[in-house]
């Protein structure tokens, strides 16, 4: 560009729109409590009509009175699913426009401890359900030119833990689907990506730390302090809210060329 065609300066400030899914259904796995709970929420006060998808019938129970409590502009509808009925899973993905793959569970052993069912049930459920419940939900994403998958991976989807097997090995599969959907679904406008919190306050953690304190013999405390903080540089929990709030962007639309990728919350661990 020549000087006599200088580059225009910024434009007025135009306020970013704002998270709107009125009419939109999304789905999450593992809604009952934590990550999925705060996703679950956070998706249904930008308007969507929230699967809420979960095995556990009281917790499921206490998520849709919350959310009618707090009267949000969309609504919460619980589905009973055990996502090891992948088919199961693949239907209630059916007619979905935002799919949050959340659920999850853990178990910490060494490998030549590692119980191989339960091996097995972990990748059911992180992996192989994902998998399936995409499949339910791209035809629909398609035929509409509009989609949103977020799949919760984890600092362990992109780092490695002694005693996780499983929970690790799931994770990267994870991330590698999540790619993997992203360049099919970006001709037809659907994004996939990863977010990958560090530990967060969840039941789920807290019951790992009671593992690691016995696999150790250390005291809860310590856990917490020095084996699952010891390499975040902001040596605290995330909040499940705060996990929400970046599934919330990546459906937005300033987000809509982000694809293929993971937005890590780790606070600084894999910056080691």
């Amino acid at each position: 560009m020549t000087s006599s065609s200088p580059l225009p300066g910024p434009g007025p400030h135009v306020q970013p729109p704002a998270l709107d899914l009125l009419g939109r259904t999304a789905l999450v796995t593992g809604a009952a409590s934590g990550i999925g709970r705060a996703c679950a929420l956070r998706l249904a006060a930008a308007g969507a009509e929230v699967r809420a998808v979960d095995r556990d019938v009281a917790r499921l129970a206490e998520l849709v009175e919350e959310a009618k409590r707090t009267d949000l502009a969309g609504t919460v509808v619980p589905r009973l699913v055990d996502l090891t009925d992948l088919d199961a899973a693949e239907r209630t993905a059916v007619g979905t426009d935002v799919l949050v793959n959340n659920a999850g569970l853990q178990l910490v052993r060494p490998i030549e401890g590692f119980p191989p069912d339960v091996f097995h049930t972990v990748l059911t459920v992180m992996l192989e359900a994902p998998f399936r419940l995409i499949r339910g939900a791209l035809p629909h994403m398609y035929a509409q030119r509009w989609g949103r998958i977020v799949n919760m991976s984890s600092v362990h989807g992109l780092r490695a833990s002694a005693f996780k097997s499983a929970y690790v090995a799931a994770k990267h599969g994870l991330e590698g689907l999540s790619k993997t959907v992203a360049l099919e679904g970006a001709s037809h406008e659907v994004t996939s990506n990863c977010v990958n919190p560090a530990y967060v306050r969840t039941p789920l953690v807290e019951k790992q730390i009671a593992d690691q304190a016995q696999a150790h013999g250390l005291s809860e405390q310590h856990v917490l302090t020095e084996v699952l903080l010891k390499d975040t540089a902001m040596r605290r929990l995330i909040e499940p809210e705060e996990v929400a709030e970046a599934v919330a962007y990546l459906c937005s639309p300033q987000a809509s060329f982000i694809t293929g990728t993971s937005l890590v919350l780790d606070g600084g661990w894999t910056a080691h």
